[in-house]
């Protein structure tokens, strides 16, 4: 977050209230329950692939029509713009360990907090987990800062 955003007495109101509309709509259409997600996954109940319809529509209107409505961001008025950022073994690790976590937990980093909202007191060890994995993250990846990161498929002649 820079100094920017931080300056704007709203944006850090905004950002609450944003993520409690997330966490209002991971709960209602209950993504916030790791037996429902993965009764998802494992191809039994269908449900939340409307929710994840409705969600990449919403996201790829906003994506669409926000830079053409928009002279810049409401808070900041900084441009609106893509990041792009390579795909490299960072990207395809973290993809990977994501993906393999959610698969066994039926749950992610967003829907774990949302659960605890609505009572899923053991989702805690979850929690747990993330917080442990992130630090180990940071010192594994604070051991190779010197080591740029390569991309996926790029020959090293």
């Amino acid at each position: 977050m820079s100094a920017d955003h931080e300056a704007h007495p709203l944006f850090l109101p905004a950002v609450f209230v944003g993520g409690l509309i997330f966490g209002f709509g991971l709960g209602f259409s209950r993504m916030a329950q790791p037996e429902v997600v993965l009764s998802f996954l494992q191809f039994v109940d269908f449900g939340l692939l409307f929710v994840m319809f409705g969600a990449a529509i919403v996201t790829g209107l906003t994506f669409f029509l926000a830079p053409r409505l928009l002279e810049g961001a409401v808070l900041t008025g900084d441009p609106l713009g893509r990041r792009l950022k390579s795909f490299d073994r960072n990207v395809l690790y973290g993809g990977t360990i994501f993906g393999v976590g959610w698969g066994l937990s039926g749950i992610c980093p967003g829907a774990a907090y949302a659960s605890l909202g609505i009572g899923n007191l053991p989702i805690l060890w979850g929690i747990a987990g993330m917080f442990v994995g992130a630090y180990l993250q940071g010192v594994v990846r604070s051991t190779r800062v010197t080591e740029p990161p390569g991309i996926v498929g790029a020959s090293e002649d």
